[in-house]
């Protein structure tokens, strides 16, 4: 679903940077840390202001605090229009709404929870069919 909706504002001009939870993290602590900077130059410029954000299986990262602040900026940044722009974010977990509040802060939760709408997809898993 992710992709399809990334496809359609691709053709419609507009930007979107897909990336994992752990290693979009991993990258923007590279970025602040100075550490492989030419390969994620302009990576927390673009995490903050792509139109659409879209983070994958969030909640197989692993946390610390630095983790934790890192998700909880970029979060709060784009919902609250903090860069100045309109910025949408798509999550993709498999954690359920009890889950984000149990692995995660309560800051970070209540944002998902308040300004997010909230979708559960079922079904079997496509990869398990090849």
């Amino acid at each position: 679903m992710s992709n399809c909706i990334a496809s359609e504002l691709l053709k419609a001009g507009k930007t979107v940077l897909y990336q994992t939870a752990p290693v979009l993290l991993e990258s923007v602590i590279d970025y602040k840390f100075n550490r492989q900077k030419a390969f994620v130059d302009n990576i927390y410029d673009s995490v903050l202001n792509v139109d659409l954000l879209i983070i994958d299986d969030l909640g197989t990262e692993s946390l610390n605090s630095m983790k934790l602040s890192e998700l909880f900026t970029i979060l709060n940044t784009r919902i609250l229009n903090l860069n100045n722009r309109s910025t949408k974010t798509i999550i993709s977990t498999n954690l359920g709404i009890k889950d984000i509040f149990n692995h995660y802060e309560e800051r970070i939760g209540s944002r998902i929870a308040g300004y997010y709408d909230i979708y559960c997809f079922f079904g079997n898993d496509l990869r398990l069919k090849k």
